[in-house]
Parts: C-alpha cells; sequence; structure tokens
C-alpha cells in the first residue's frame, strides 16, 4: 500500500469538489480520483454545455417567433461554430479543476478506482488506503439489453458531434431526449422520439406538456408514444430503429441514434461488494446521513447517492452535508424542499414541490389552480402562445405546496416559487410582494 488518505474522493464533479474543499480545510489528507478528465457531468457532459448549444436554438427559436412581427431576414446554426463556442467553456475546465484541488494541497489521481477492501482502493495498479471515501460517481446511461445497444450515442457523444446528421432518432422522452430534440431541430435535423409511456416528460404535470407538445409539433419533431425500442441495425451506413407501437412494429431509419431512456448511479464498476458496500436494486444503500448502512467509512452524494433528484445543486448540497458530517460527526441530513427542476426547451417547462398526484397521495387539503394563459404579456411580447401555470396552495396553511411552469421564464421565474417552498411563504406572501414589471415574475400573484 503506497499512500493511506484521511478522505478519498471518487469522481471530480460538483460534489466532490465541494465535499474536497471543506473537508481539507479541516486539515484532513485527502485525494480525488476519476477516470475521466477532471469536472465532472455538468461541467463536461451536462448541464452547462448544453446549455451553450441551446443558445444558438434559442437564437432560431426568436427568429422564428418573431417573423411576420418586425423581424426579417435568414438565420441559421453552424453546427461546427456552435461546438466550438461549447468548447472554449469546456475545454478549460479539466485543468483548472486539477489546479484547484493542487492549489488546496488536494492529491489528485487519475484512473478506475475499484474497492480491495473495507479500507483499500485500487487506482490502476496502485493500492491506496482510506479513513473515509465518498463515492461522487455521478451517473450513466442505463443498459437497454437491446440487439444494436452499441450503436447508440449518450449525451457525452451528442455534445461532442462535429457534424450534425440529418435524421436522428431519440429513444426514451425525458430531459435529454426534449432538450436535445429541440437542439437539433433548429439546427436542421429531422428528429424522432420514440417514448415508452404514454407521454413525454411523465416528470411534469401532464397538463403542462400537453401545452408545450404545441411547440413540439412546431418545429417538426416527430414524437411517437406507447413504443418500445427492440432494435437498432446498421445497414449500409444508416441505422433502422425497430420498435412496437399499440398499431404494431414501427421502423425509424436514421444517421444518429441517442440513448436518451434514462441514467442510473455509476457504481457498477467500483467492485463495492469487495468494499462491504451494500447495493439494492441498482442503489447506495444508505443511512439519512448519506453514509452506506453497511461500510461506515462509505459516503455518498449527488448521482450516485440518488437520494435527492439528480441535480447540480443536490449534489453541491449532500456534498455540504457529507462534509459536514465527516468532520464533525453525523448530524446532518439532506432537505431537498424546493428544489426546481428545468427542462430547457423551448419554451422551457419547470416544476418544485409536489405534483397533484404527489398532493393527493399524500393526503393534502389543498387548492389548484390551472390556466393557459397565451394571452398574458409575458407570453404575446415574444409571441410564444404556449405559457401557462399550476399551483397548489394548501388550504390550511395558504403555503406553497406545488408550482409548475411551462413558457418564457419559466427556468427564472420557478425559482421564487422554490424560495417560496423551502422557507414557508404563503400565496399572500406572493401575493403583496412587488415585483418588477413586466417580468415573468410579475405574473406570480395572479398564478396564486
Amino acid at each position: 500500500m503506497n499512500m493511506k488518505y484521511d478522505l478519498v474522493v471518487i469522481g471530480t464533479g460538483t460534489a466532490a469538489m465541494v465535499c474536497a474543499m471543506r473537508v481539507v480545510k479541516a486539515g484532513w489528507k485527502v485525494a480525488v480520483v476519476d477516470e475521466k478528465p477532471f469536472g465532472g457531468t455538468c461541467a463536461l457532459r451536462g448541464c452547462d454545455p448544453k446549455k451553450m448549444l441551446v443558445a444558438g436554438a434559442e437564437a432560431i427559436d426568436a427568429k422564428q417567433r418573431m417573423t411576420g412581427h418586425g423581424i426579417e431576414g435568414g438565420l441559421h446554426i453552424d453546427w461546427p461554430d456552435l461546438i466550438r463556442f461549447k468548447r472554449s467553456f469546456t475545454d478549460p475546465v479539466p485543468e483548472k479543476h486539477e489546479r484547484r484541488y493542487e492549489e488546496a494541497d488536494i492529491v489528485t489521481l487519475h484512473g478506475t478506482a475499484k474497492f480491495r477492501g473495507p479500507d483499500r482502493l485500487a487506482v490502476g495498479d496502485q493500492e491506496i488506503g482510506y479513513r473515509k471515501i465518498l463515492i461522487a460517481s455521478g451517473a450513466r446511461p442505463i443498459p437497454l439489453a437491446i440487439p444494436g445497444e452499441e450503436h447508440l450515442i449518450d449525451n457525452e457523444g451528442f455534445l461532442e458531434l462535429p457534424s450534425l446528421p440529418k435524421r436522428i432518432v431519440m429513444v426514451g422522452g425525458g430531459y435529454i431526449a426534449a432538450e436535445f430534440s429541440h437542439i437539433a431541430a433548429r439546427a436542421g435535423a429531422e428528429v424522432t422520439i420514440l417514448q415508452r409511456g404514454p407521454r413525454m416528460l411523465t416528470q411534469f404535470e401532464p397538463e403542462l406538456v400537453s401545452w408545450l407538445m404545441d411547440a413540439i409539433n412546431r418545429i417538426g419533431v416527430r414524437v411517437i408514444t406507447d413504443t418500445t425500442v427492440d432494435a437498432i441495425r446498421e445497414r449500409d451506413g444508416e441505422y433502422a430503429v425497430h420498435a412496437s407501437g399499440k398499431e404494431g412494429p414501427i421502423e425509424v431509419a436514421a444517421d444518429l441514434v441517442v440513448h436518451a431512456a434514462g441514467r442510473a448511479p455509476a457504481i457498477e464498476r467500483l467492485d463495492l461488494e469487495k468494499g462491504g458496500v451494500a447495493v439494492e436494486n441498482g442503489k447506495l444503500k444508505l443511512n439519512e446521513f448519506l453514509q452506506s448502512v453497511s461500510n461506515p467509512a462509505v459516503y455518498a452524494a449527488g448521482d450516485a447517492a440518488s437520494n435527492g433528484p439528480p441535480l447540480t445543486p443536490v449534489s453541491s448540497h449532500d456534498a455540504k452535508v457529507v462534509a459536514a458530517n465527516l468532520v464533525e460527526g453525523n448530524h446532518r441530513e439532506p432537505d431537498y424542499r424546493g428544489v426546481p427542476s428545468v427542462a430547457f426547451i423551448l419554451p422551457p417547462i419547470a416544476r418544485v414541490g409536489l405534483t397533484e398526484a404527489e398532493a393527493n397521495e399524500a393526503g393534502l387539503k389543498f387548492r389548484t389552480k390551472c390556466e393557459r394563459t397565451s394571452q398574458w404579456f409575458t407570453a404575446r411580447r415574444v409571441a410564444e402562445p404556449v405559457y401557462g401555470y399550476k399551483t397548489l396552495i394548501d388550504e390550511e396553511t395558504g403555503k406553497i405546496l406545488g408550482a409548475h411552469l411551462v413558457g418564457p421564464g419559466a427556468d427564472q421565474t420557478i425559482n421564487i416559487f422554490g424560495l417560496a417552498i423551502r422557507h414557508g411563504l404563503t400565496a399572500d406572501d406572493l401575493k403583496t410582494t412587488m415585483f418588477a414589471y413586466p417580468t415573468g415574475a410579475s405574473d406570480i400573484g395572479c398564478m396564486v
């Protein structure tokens, strides 16, 4: 054994950075390890680069909406240039992250981490010891177990495409499919979404998704629901995607097939059994302190923990909880109240708090307001017909239980509802707040 550390962190994304930086300040000897370039999913393969591509789609979307309303002329996306713009952000990330770790006297290790015992870890051909370990290895695409699965590319592959193929099939109908389809379609691709369930974006309220489908149809994205992909076959330089639908077999020709069917904790390569780390249904078994129930030296955070919503702010929050528990002993538990979630499509759809189904299941007494508000100024100003909301208000306390938005500015306005839920603000509190006008936030008083 070459070295022993107080803490070893597997992964170098948001959770890893936040926890490592806090723990090293307490005088601990810390190392981080990653088999990929340092930076994690959000900075390199997810949120940030995706939104840089969305910026290009936003320009096209604005032009299309405002054509005939004072804007004329041609506009198109140059895909290689857009990817270069994205890389202007992502390319420097690994070096910046490594430098930050080194400046904090955190040891950086490159390689695949595998448990060799309850207090030992192998990184390549090196074996190291640890007193505590944080698993912050992120998530990976769920295996589909279908013939031809090797032909799929994942989110990482899509974000690195040097050129955009003409025909693209998205397998799945969640966040990745919705967001990537809007980018690709506005860049000129023909996009088909094959969704296993009866509708897309099942994490969001059905009324809002039904309104959003108008925007999806408007850009020519073909959505086929109640359809299971059975196989992907390559022939003559293209792909044939075979699926089963309600009306029988379906075959869709494609130049590119994207895995958008969900993600799971990336823990399968860690040899957890050798570390005495219990797993159940593909997830780490953790207690309320984000600590392994079977090996008290092991903690987890972010997507690897799969304890809260799979979002970057949750990773950061988990890391702060774990750092406090490592340094001071177990006393902090994660608090996921009021965490907003957004699908960055055009227009965006957002939610925070409970859905109506969840509130009913919990036996809560609440009132609901739900309205499509295409006639409101926020929508008319930008010629966007898809705009609406659904809110859930507790009947006894007046507190916000849930808020669901779709349309211009939804990705920003949802944060005010998140603030209200996390800090117990009531509908009256929001109604009596004077927001800047005219903005999306100034609509809130009419939504509650």
